[in-house]
């Protein structure tokens, strides 16, 4: 089933739409038209019980002006872009910086806050919305206009989101959706409890700035070893380096598995209702974040305060730095290639 409704407008007046994905196991997908966010996302507990586990606002204006990226996708590149800048084809671009010595989530103005067009179709598998959006040459400093492309599909076991785009010129991009989970059900409570499988053992050390130094090192005996289920907060606070930079979890971990093929990356298990996430993605790993600098009072939906460390984030996407780092996997667009990745959200109650 199919829903869409208008969620107010944008400051310059164009309507903001509001879609809700519904699948046959009573699962709902909440997407709106602004930023492509994932406003909500229900699973059941091991009695059946559906609750929402993502965190964010209840109105269009609280994500134009509120923080976080909550839900949203970001692009052209996600994460962290050095120096703001980067070399493509012996050209040097040269991008807005949004933090002070690195551009983070595509800029200020990337594509967590333009509005999307959008539409929405009833498929084999399940209720889908296609969300497109093109960047145009320039835009917060890249070359080359994008038509950007995001897939929300609902599938039997939950959500899979593809992202794909093209360009007319040679371009970087990786995108990402940045929800935060929180699979309790009460979702004013802390994740320290969540249990975390990382289908990765290797991450990558990052300097204060937390942009990677081009080292890769293995999660064996570290605080990063996911390998097998730990709670989040076992290791958290620990006394090494790199989790005291980040203040916590706020790390590139490779996951094991062919690049491109759909590989299995994280399981989060929560103990007291049941529910389950499994991630699965042909990304080549993920940026696991345990929101450690979440604001100690959010306003978020229903008037829950969000505190720290309400939530956690599973990005997946490409190596942080990307551009920067000839070492890693490129993210060159070329014309008449196509980006297109894949990642799937499965849920259920045990």
């Amino acid at each position: 089933m199919i829903t869409r409704n208008s969620w107010g407008s944008m400051p310059d007046g164009r309507t903001v739409d509001l879609f809700t994905l519904t699948n046959a196991q009573g699962m709902t997908a909440s997407i709106t038209s602004y930023g492509a966010i994932l406003v909500g996302l229900t699973a059941p507990d091991r009695n059946g019980t559906m609750a929402d586990v993502v965190l964010g606002y209840d109105t269009v204006d609280e994500y134009i002006n509120g923080r976080g990226y909550f839900g949203a996708v970001v692009g052209r590149v996600a994460n962290r872009v050095s120096h703001g800048q980067f070399e493509l084809d012996g050209v040097l671009h040269k991008l807005p910086r949004n933090k002070e010595k690195f551009q983070m989530h595509g800029g200020a103005t990337g594509f967590h806050s333009r509005l999307w067009e959008a539409e929405a179709e009833k498929t084999m598998e399940g209720p889908a919305v296609t969300l497109r959006y093109r960047s145009a040459d320039g835009e917060e400093g890249y070359p080359g206009n994008l038509d950007a492309e995001v897939v929300y599909l609902m599938t039997g076991a939950g959500l899979r989101m593809t992202c794909r785009a093209r360009t007319d010129k040679p371009t970087v991009v990786t995108m990402t959706n940045h929800a935060y989970f929180n699979l309790s059900g009460d979702p004013g409570s802390d994740i320290l409890d969540h249990v975390l499988t990382l289908n990765a053992s290797r991450y990558l050390p990052t300097d204060n700035d937390q942009i990677p130094t081009g080292a890769v090192h293995d999660v064996a005996g570290t605080p990063f070893d996911f390998s097998r289920p730990k709670a989040i907060g076992l290791h958290i606070d620990a006394d090494h380096e790199a989790i005291g930079i980040g203040q916590g979890y706020d790390h590139y971990f490779i996951l094991d598995g062919d690049i491109g093929e759909m590989t299995p990356a994280a399981q989060i298990f929560h103990g007291g209702s049941g529910r389950v996430l499994e991630v699965c993605t042909t990304q080549p790993g993920l940026q696991f974040y345990s929101g450690n600098h979440m604001a100690d009072r959010i306003n978020g939906k229903l008037g829950v305060m969000y505190g720290y460390r309400s939530g956690f984030c599973i990005e997946t996407q490409a190596y942080v730095d990307a551009p920067n780092r000839p070492e890693f996997p490129a993210i060159t667009l070329r014309p008449g290639e196509r980006y297109e990745q894949i990642t799937e959200y499965r849920l259920s109650g045990k």
